[in-house]
């Protein structure tokens, strides 16, 4: 394992709720991306979590592989940065997580009945807390795809208040995604927030609440969302679209000649044009 400067996520959402508001996660799966990411953070001040799943861990060569890059975007930085293993669904690929250096990892069992679901996600808290690394774990189920999860039809099986409060005592997890309306990718349907649900989650479980699609999810009500209480919004989506539209729009232009600055650079622009938003509006500002 490297040496880095990671902090658990569970230090960052300290933060976010002793301020009433919400850290964005964003997914990345380059360099560039993760620098794009810091140097949003750093310009506006507000801590971050970078993210990876399993795809974008392939992408980057392996777990130390993404460990390294990462730090490598943020070995200078200044404000708390949590690295974040997201939608991990084995037990493996979270113990391989914090052995490489990650100081965050969420365990997806929510595809699961309810009582396998505890059994796996007790075991990564088990494995991966002593070691300072902080657990998400995740009850009910988004309509979408993340990785290798589709939840398919136009409702989900949004969380329940009363069986949160019994998953977060059974797993001891340190934050809980919930499902309260978001979708993951792009929407199909119109999204709306439940936000009664979410006070009624809120009541009973003491933990940070974490939105899962985040992306393409209206301002106003990601807005009242964290002031309900959600201390995690993740973004993925939106920064891909961002990114591959420019791409695209950019080669087109008259007298277009390819360099590396001339192809990537507008790309990775309006990705931070999307992240700087996003940490806006999740710091209320």
């Amino acid at each position: 394992m490297i040496k880095t400067n990671f902090v658990p996520m569970e230090e960052v959402l300290k933060i976010a709720e002793d301020r009433g508001i919400a850290i964005g996660a964003f997914e990345f799966w380059s360099y560039e991306v993760a620098r794009a990411i810091i140097e949003c953070a750093q310009e506006l001040d507000v801590p971050v979590i970078l993210q990876c799943g399993r795809l974008e861990i392939n992408r980057m060569g392996g777990m130390e592989e993404t460990v390294m890059t990462a730090y490598m975007a943020c070995k200078n930085a200044t404000v708390p940065i949590a690295l974040h293993l997201d939608h991990a669904t084995t037990f493996e690929d979270c113990n391989e997580a914090v052995n490489a250096g990650f100081s965050s990892v969420m365990i997806d069992a929510s595809a699961l009945p309810y009582e396998q679901n505890v059994e796996l996600t007790r075991k990564v808290a088990r494995r991966a807390q002593p070691f300072g690394v902080t657990v998400e774990g995740e009850l009910g189920r988004l309509v979408g795809e993340e990785g290798d999860i589709a939840v398919k039809g136009p409702e989900s099986a949004q969380t329940d208040p009363e069986e949160a409060l019994r998953y977060a005592e059974e797993t001891k997890v340190d934050a809980l995604a919930v499902s309260i309306g978001t979708a993951h990718g792009q929407y199909t349907f119109k999204p709306k927030l439940n936000i009664p649900r979410l006070d009624k989650i809120k009541e009973k479980v003491n933990l940070p609440i974490v939105l899962h699609g985040g992306s393409g999810t209206p301002e106003d009500q990601v807005r009242e969302a964290i002031r309900h209480g959600i201390r995690k919004v993740n973004i993925c989506t939106d920064i891909q679209v961002a990114m591959g539209k420019t791409y695209i729009e950019t080669q087109k232009k008259q007298g277009f000649k390819y360099s590396c600055q001339n192809l990537w650079g507008p790309s990775v622009e309006a990705a931070k044009n999307v992240i700087r938003e996003k940490m806006k509006m999740f710091a209320l500002m």
